[in-house]
């Protein structure tokens, strides 16, 4: 009777532990790269009020980031795309 108990005290404490942790990610790929463009452009909005010099440099950053992950992304589709 011990062991029943002891595995529902940790399947409850399982539980608990899971519904604290994130969530996977939800949105389609078009959505998951609109909100990181709208996150990009109020990043250089504010990068914007700090300084023009350091606007430039990141927003390049930035933008290369954008281009890598699209590409890995695009590369991933396609290579699984055709394999059955």
């Amino acid at each position: 009777m011990a062991r029943g108990n002891q595995r529902d005290k940790a399947r409850e404490k399982n539980q608990k532990e899971q519904a604290g942790q994130k969530k996977k990610n939800t949105q389609s790929g078009t959505e998951f790269q609109r909100t990181k463009e709208q996150q990009a452009a109020i990043m250089r909005q504010k990068q914007a009020e700090e300084g023009p010099e350091e606007e430039i440099e990141i927003e390049k950053r930035l933008e290369t980031n954008l281009m890598a992950a699209f590409a890995k992304k695009e590369a991933g589709s396609a290579s699984s795309g055709g394999k059955k």
